[in-house]
């Protein structure tokens, strides 16, 4: 076999421009295929080619990185989508997705597709990827050769909407295989509240790329997720015959599993190149410019072979797909791929993770430097030879990421001090930034999802972008895992100095008060403020109110004085200062509180009274199992709030709303508990709280989840032997996430408990309108159980005893239907043009 890397540049051949545009097709619409297609544009390839894309997916291209984000819901499909479907026809780029490619015909130069389509090409190029790898294993197969059911890979979009789903209706998994992907896996199932086990033949997790000391504090930290890591340890089978219900290790023991993910690696996919006729090893062959062994087709990404090495890594493609560019439109013909230094910079199962080249000593004469604390998750390490840096693993704390990166890829020498390499031993802070940042060098890789280079930003700043966000707009940077977003926007203020242009408001509370909540909180604490223009007067600039504030500075003061503040009708929502919500026509709609959505025929008949008595436009039951008054005009509230004599229902606040609940044990046969009694309770205790977002309650019995409870801002589940957990940040709106367990407690007087901690604790801590499924993952769930469950802060007796004096000094708002706030507080509103809705006209 032929490697053609041993092609000389003598045997290039830069495209002759023709008559007319040349047919690029590319077999491949991942990262690397569309990233190639991407390079080629920019450089002023458009006017050339007419490109048509093939692939197996039906989707435009996606960050396949983030899948692991999907799974474990702190991203939403949308979010991973690098270009959706109207990038290719803004580029006139014929997208042939859901096609998949069966052979290529090179002496035609034709490209045949599974659907009978026949393609002709001038350039070809492949970017086929990888395909997961299953290890042989009994009881893998069915008879059809099809996998068990219940069996699944961790690799496309597909594969993480059926582990989604999965993870809905069944409460086991193991995964195979304890890599970075299986990693991610079981973290994203164990966020879901199931029970994983994961199983690593090797004797350390992610040997690939760490040590066995830091394999050991890895593993550490996975099983305070709560997974069961099982390692030097090879799966012998699977059980189950219709589906998978187990898998079996050598010594026969059994963990039982509802379905299994299987993530043992990944294997270049050379079909297409086989089919071609193209010189394949390990992966498809190709020389310094991307070419394989046949003319005008060329392969860039995982399924390619480059002197000798694959790559599983984004930073590798990358840098091919620059190069093909360079070549395919003459902008470098000379441009070479020689390889890549690989590192690794990333987030594993939400430990940070940084590995480049050697994880240990090879030779005597080597140094180690290595500083660990196993209690902490931290652990950190150095391969010395020569005096260079020829490796590095920082696990737990990359602050030392950038400068270890620079003195790895560069060969810059290296302090005398070694310790120095890990540590900060009393002089600049890596994270201060000037000093570090200034000696970084430009080719110091910054982001290395999207091979963005400090030299990449720093000319992006120079171009007049001047913020942090319209540089990672344009370079990329930081569009990726994420993980590399805090350098970034030191770089990029570094690099602007005085001349960037920072949006001072995001940090702040609210827009017209220069402080963020803590520092607010404690200004208004300090100084007794108890009024929404005295906050304006002492603390903002000049002493000038601003409109936008208002509403977020008189929510926080209730929150702050729960015993009273100064009312200033102007800092409420209008529905806030009628108390019900208001409609397209200017009417209102009235919720009068059914605790746990219990009701009775009297309550029932009431409601009914009161719709005939005020001609309701519309009786609705609401998703939160309420019955909704619609049409109601602002001058009748107070009466229909005397008629109904029932509390507000706060279908309109930004506070506490409601608890939806199963039928719980009393006539539910599945019922694991009395969840019924137990939202009653919720209700009871946290009614009307202010927050700063609206929070939906579930309370269900058992874990078929009837009412929806997973996906409540908190979400309480029965699952038996007087058991409860208790989930936070779910949403079921136009952000769909599950919410993450928090913990499983013992009894219903703790689940009560909790749930006001973590009320409190997002009162305090939440910024303005933010809901619970955006605070929760922006601590991250193992901050948050850490400060409610374990008290790590010692905040836990506070933040209850604060919750108790909200609950102390809770009043029904409708009672200012007897006693007006104000005298116009219930005068006719205006109509908003829409009509209203009457019985007669809606269709059964």
């Amino acid at each position: 076999m032929t490697d053609t890397t041993q092609r000389t540049a003598q045997s290039v051949t830069v495209p002759a421009p023709r008559g007319h545009r040349r047919r690029l097709v590319v077999v491949g619409n991942g990262m690397a295929g569309i990233r190639a297609v991407e390079e080629v544009l920019e450089r002023g390839g458009a006017g050339a080619f007419d490109v048509t894309v093939f692939g197996d997916e039906p989707y435009g291209n996606y960050n396949r990185i983030m899948l692991s984000h999907v799974l474990s819901g702190e991203e939403a499909e949308d979010g991973i989508v690098l270009n959706p479907l109207s990038w290719y026809e803004e580029n006139g780029i014929d997208l042939r997705a859901g096609v998949r490619v069966d052979h290529v015909d090179h002496a035609a130069r034709v490209v045949h597709d599974a659907a009978g389509g026949r393609t002709p090409y001038d350039t070809l190029l492949i970017a086929t990827g990888s395909t997961p790898f299953f290890p042989p294993m009994e009881g893998l197969h069915r008879g059809d050769g099809s996998l068990l059911e219940g069996v699944f890979a961790f690799r496309t979009l597909d594969d993480a909407r059926a582990l989604l789903e999965n993870a809905r209706t069944h409460r086991r998994a193991v995964v195979i295989g304890g890599g970075l992907l299986g990693l991610e896996a079981a973290h994203g199932l164990v966020t879901h509240g199931l029970e994983v086990d994961l199983v690593h033949s090797p004797p350390h997790l992610m040997n690939q790329q760490l040590g066995s000391d830091a394999g050991r504090v890895l593993r550490r930290k996975v099983e305070q997720l709560g997974i069961r890591v099982h390692t030097g340890v090879r799966t012998r089978g699977l059980l189950g015959t219709d589906r998978v219900s187990g898998v079996e290790l050598p010594d026969g023991t059994v963990l039982a599993a509802d379905f299994v993910v299987v993530a043992a690696g990944i294997r270049p996919n050379v079909e297409v190149g086989v089919s071609a006729g193209l010189d394949v090893d390990r992966g498809i062959l190709v020389d310094d410019r991307m070419r394989t062994s046949a003319e005008d087709v060329y392969a860039v990404g995982e399924c390619v072979q480059h002197r000798g090495q694959t790559y599983g890594l984004v930073a590798p493609l990358w840098d091919q797909a620059s190069v093909l560019a360079d070549h395919l439109t003459g902008a470098a013909p000379d441009a070479e791929y020689h390889g890549s230094r690989t590192s690794t910079k990333l987030k594993v199962a939400g430990v940070d993770v940084v590995a480049m080249g050697l994880s240990g000593p090879e030779r005597d004469e080597d140094e180690f430097v290595v500083f660990s604390e196993p209690h902490r998750g931290v652990y950190l390490n150095a391969v010395v030879r020569d005096d260079r840096l020829v490796g590095a693993t920082l696990l737990g704390d990359v602050r030392k990421a950038a400068v270890l990166a620079q003195h790895y890829d560069l060969g810059t020498p290296l302090p005398e001090e070694r310790t120095r390499l890990l540590l900060d031993l009393g002089e600049v802070q890596e994270g201060a930034g000037a000093g570090d940042l200034a000696d970084l060098d430009d080719a110091v890789q910054v982001c290395h999802c999207n091979g963005v280079t400090k030299g990449r930003i720093v000319g992006a700043v120079a171009d007049g972008c001047t913020s942090t966000t319209a540089v990672m707009a344009k370079t990329k940077a930081g569009k990726g895992c994420g993980s590399c977003k805090d350098l970034v926007e030191r770089i990029t203020e570094w690099a602007a100095g005085g001349n960037l242009t920072v949006d001072e408001t995001v940090g702040w509370y609210v827009p017209g008060v220069p402080l963020a909540k803590p520092e607010l909180m404690a200004a208004i604490r300090e100084r007794g403020l108890k009024s929404v223009s005295a906050v304006f007067r002492e603390l903002a600039p000049g002493g000038v109110e601003d409109a936008k504030s208002k509403m977020g500075l008189t929510s926080l003061l209730r929150m702050m004085w729960p015993e009273g503040i100064v009312e200033e009708r102007d800092g409420r929502f209008v529905n806030d200062r009628v108390h019900a919500n208001i409609q397209r026509d200017g009417t209102f709609s009235v919720v009068p509180q059914m605790k746990g959505g219990v009701t009775t025929a009297d309550q029932l008949r009431t409601i009914a009274d009161v719709a005939d008595k005020y001609d309701v436009g519309m009786i609705k039951v609401t998703g939160g199992q309420r019955i909704d008054l619609l049409g109601v005009p602002k001058e009748d509230l107070p009466k229909v709030w005397a008629d109904l004599g029932m509390p507000s229902g706060y279908a309109y606040g930004k506070s506490f709303r409601t608890v939806k609940t199963c039928v719980g044990t009393d006539f539910c046969r599945f019922g694991l508990g009395d969840s019924t009694q137990l939202g009653i309770d919720l209700e009871t205790r946290y009614q009307g709280v202010e927050a700063p977002a609206k929070l939906k309650l579930g309370v269900v019995g058992c874990p078929r989840n009837c009412a929806e409870a997973y996906v409540k801002d908190v979400g309480v589940v029965a699952v038996g032997s007087g058991r409860w957990e208790v989930y936070v940040g779910g949403a079921a709106g136009a952000t769909v996430r599950k919410g993450d367990l928090l913990t499983t407690v013992t009894s219903p007087e703790e689940v009560v408990t909790l749930v006001g901690r973590f009320i409190q604790f997002y009162r305090e801590w939440g910024n303005w309108l933010e809901r619970t499924y955006e605070f929760v993952p922006r601590l991250g769930i193992e901050r948050v159980r850490a400060v409610l469950v374990d008290d790590s802060d010692g905040m836990a007796a506070g933040l209850d005893e604060r919750m108790q004096t909200t609950v102390e000094n809770y009043r029904d708002p409708w009672q200012e239907g007897a006693e007006p706030v104000t005298t116009g507080q219930f005068r006719p509103a205006l109509p908003l043009g829409m009509p209203t809705v009457r019985p007669s006209q809606v269709r059964s």
